[in-house]
């Protein structure tokens, strides 16, 4: 029998859900990192049921639902994604109701080979963690919704494409099953590792903890009424950003200060300018493009903040007002949209053959593309920040990961979680070499079959495999030690451009193989930390995972397979009825870029005589940066907070703009400090007990109300039109202040 743990802080129940517990942690053997040692349960019952038909049940349903329901909304004109944080939180009374009805007899499997019950008794926390991971499959960042329905939309509906029904499915499962290969094959180093400790993993530990662990009673609220109360309130407030009152969305009062001055709405506009003074009130607006503040070490915030401040306030004002930075002001300074020299939007249909292709003559003669100077800048950013985060982690986690790679037990400093994990069968190496190898020798084979339809040659697609083998290791290294994941989309696009010119095609299957594995990989990976918090067996995890990913992966394309052939026009603006819901704008941008970086290309706007050639100088700045804190890190070994200087993460200061905005980020940064300083160093009790809880309340009760508002509300045409519906109040942040440059409803300087 396994014997109780004497483990001291976390303080725990005497066992979840009544189970025996196992585990004989010393202080030696606690977890390293403050906030996991706080916060996740250094004990464990081996004897919990966790691949039981409830547990199969329920996570194929919540995983088939989520998938069918993102896949159907992505469509429209207002897309809606639905994360798995309402099926965790659904499932709990359906799991619990069918422990108490189904039978408890146990049924003969297939004759001698054993048996199994419908209920093999009280529903139970691991069964919860597998349901969830499943579920998890369904939405984007799980590796659902994939990234390749993008592509094939965009083949089938705007370029008009013919590909095949086969040629798609092995698009959508090559490029998951490639992820998590990748994931299975970087298990020693970023999921056994304490020091690779996922941050975002544990806001779900502790929602876990709180639905299903029975607490002592004590004056304060337990973690279970503390969750219940602050999601109905997220829940309730969330009708006045979501509906009633979107402008708390951004409460951009600068603008409202000087109505008539273009110079103070660029500076005070919160949705097209830079935000300075505004705010928003609104947690789906905080949390959108970095995740939750709650979750992100404070160290983190620290470094995004400096980036941010650097950018924001100190770069683009030199080189927009100042600078004129690549023609910056014809523009406006706070835009994701293309531009001609006269400061129009550009129409790419202008430049494109029947067959769409590039028509260089047509191209010459309409105008070359430009972008806002925000938008240019931070694509420099992006160059920036990838060698960055390649040299970071070959100067700070090099000699770690080399160790691991040596010997991935001897030199690996564990803790009382993976001692515990050693008490379950461990996944062979060769059943993930067998995915990896399997999504390789199938998206080879598809270069070769259906060759006209991808554009991508065999020699690319093994291009994009080693770009992806490159650099998922130290993004991940980078997202599990400060939550933050650099990403890389537009290096993916900006390589291939300029090796093959002219294949739009070729370009989006490059970024997916290349770029949107490694995005799949590294959800897999922190599921797998997840499974490693909550000691899931981790044979369990790779069945829940990957039956997971092919499900989702299968409904996925059905779905949009289904509705490409069935809505008539979907996704042509022009030809769709004016009130048509299927406008497809998260696609239209794929359809864009592919047009910048597979038809323009990166030559004409980088390259000799490019406008943004001088960017390119940052891939160069981006790999020095780093050293020089390496250096006086080893100089200075005493002082503890030199590593904690993290370029890639500075760099993130300025990731995702646009769409992201300096508004979003600005009070993401504050929010963090709130409560993963002050709150962390002055509260800690409190911020132990309640901080990773009061994020997930939050995202919860936002996430349920937005789905109310759409399908109540949005979805039939019941919109509100008053002044506080209108975001921003800040009309004129979207004009140019070069002379002579005229765009309707803006001033023209002489």
């Amino acid at each position: 029998m396994s014997t109780k743990t004497s483990v001291q802080p976390p303080p725990l129940s005497a066992a979840v859900d009544g189970g025996k517990l196992n585990g004989d942690a010393d202080n030696n053997d606690r977890c390293l990192v403050e906030e996991v040692a706080l916060v996740v349960p250094e004990t464990d019952d081996p004897s919990l049921p966790v691949m039981t038909f409830r547990a199969w049940f329920l996570g194929l349903t919540s995983c088939t639902i989520l998938i069918f329901l993102n896949t159907f909304f992505i469509y429209r004109t207002q897309p809606l994604s639905i994360s798995a944080i309402l099926m965790q939180i659904a499932v709990l009374p359906i799991g619990k109701f069918m422990a108490a009805t189904l039978p408890k007899k146990n049924f003969a499997l297939f004759g001698r080979w054993g048996s199994f019950s419908l209920n093999p008794g009280p529903f139970n926390i691991k069964e919860h963690v597998v349901i969830t991971v499943m579920a998890n499959c369904g939405v984007s960042i799980g590796g659902g919704d994939a990234y390749s329905i993008g592509a094939i939309t965009v083949m089938r509906a705007y370029y008009k494409q013919s590909v095949g029904f086969l040629c798609s499915l092995i698009i959508v499962l090559t490029t998951q099953i490639l992820g998590y290969g990748w994931a299975g094959m970087l298990r020693r180093y970023l999921v056994d590792p304490v020091d690779m400790w996922w941050p975002s993993n544990l806001a779900q530990v502790s929602l876990f903890r709180a639905l299903h662990e029975k607490e002592p009673k004590t004056r304060s609220l337990t973690r279970m009424q503390f969750f219940l109360i602050f999601m109905a309130a997220s829940f309730a407030y969330y009708t006045f950003p979501g509906y009633l009152f979107p402008i708390l969305t951004f409460f951009s009062w600068v603008c409202w200060a000087w109505p008539h001055s273009i110079t103070a709405q660029q500076i005070g506009s919160g949705y097209h300018g830079l935000g300075v003074g505004a705010f928003t009130l609104d947690w789906a607006g905080i949390s959108a493009y970095h995740g939750s503040p709650l979750v992100t070490p404070w160290s983190s915030i620290l470094n995004v903040g400096v980036g941010f401040i650097m950018f924001i306030y100190i770069i683009v004002p030199l080189c927009y007002w100042k600078y004129n930075t690549f023609d910056a002001q014809k523009f406006p300074i706070f835009s994701n949209q293309l531009f001609t020299a006269s400061g129009h939007k550009y129409d790419t249909t202008k430049i494109l053959t029947p067959h769409f292709d590039l028509n260089i003559s047509a191209y010459e003669k309409y105008s070359k593309l430009y972008l806002s100077p925000l938008f240019a800048l931070s694509i420099g950013s992006g160059f920036a920040r990838f060698t960055a985060t390649l040299t970071h982690v070959a100067l700070f986690h090099g000699s770690d990961i080399w160790k691991q790679s040596r010997s991935a037990v001897k030199n690996v400093k564990t803790d009382i979680h993976a001692k515990l994990m050693k008490s379950y069968k461990q996944v062979p190496q060769w059943w993930f070499l067998v995915l990896l190898v399997g999504s390789i020798a199938l998206s080879l084979l598809m270069c070769f079959v259906w060759k006209e339809d991808v554009q991508l040659p065999w020699w690319g697609m093994l291009f994009a495999f080693g770009l992806a083998f490159i650099v998922t290791l130290p993004i991940g290294v980078i997202q599990a030690t400060t939550n933050q994941q650099p990403g890389y989309d537009i290096i993916a696009q900006f390589i291939i451009g300029y090796i093959l010119p002219g294949k739009p095609i070729a370009n989006l299957l490059f970024k997916i193989y290349g770029r949107t594995s490694t995005v799949h990989a590294l959800s897999f990976l922190a599921d797998l930390k997840l499974g490693h918090y909550m000691k899931i067996p981790p044979r369990c995890m790779y069945t829940a995972q990957l039956v997971g990913t092919l499900v989702a992966g299968t409904i996925n394309l059905a779905v949009a397979w289904w509705m490409l052939g069935s809505i008539e026009n979907i996704c042509d603006v022009e030809a769709l009825h004016p009130d048509s819901p299927w406008t497809c704008p998260k696609f239209r941008v794929t359809f864009d870029a592919s047009v910048i970086w597979g038809l323009i290309g990166p030559q004409r706007l980088f390259g000799p005589g490019g406008l943004y050639r001088n960017l390119v100088w940052l891939f160069l700045i981006g790999a020095l940066l780093p050293v020089p804190i390496w250096v006086l890190s080893k100089i200075f070994p005493e002082k503890k907070w030199i590593p904690l200087i993290n370029i890639p993460v500075i760099s993130y200061g300025f990731a995702g703009m646009p769409p992201a905005t300096p508004t979003n980020i600005a009070s993401w940064l504050i929010t963090g400090m709130v409560f993963n300083y002050f709150v962390f160093k002055y509260r800690k009790e409190w911020w132990k007990k309640y901080n990773y809880v009061l994020s997930a309340a939050l995202d919860a009760g936002t996430a349920f109300m937005g789905v109310l508002l759409f399908f109540a509300l949005q979805n039939e045409g019941k919109n509100l039109k008053w002044w506080g519906t209108e975001l921003d109040h800040c009309p004129l942040a979207t004009c140019p202040t070069a002379p002579g440059i005229i765009v309707e409803g803006c001033p023209v300087f002489k």
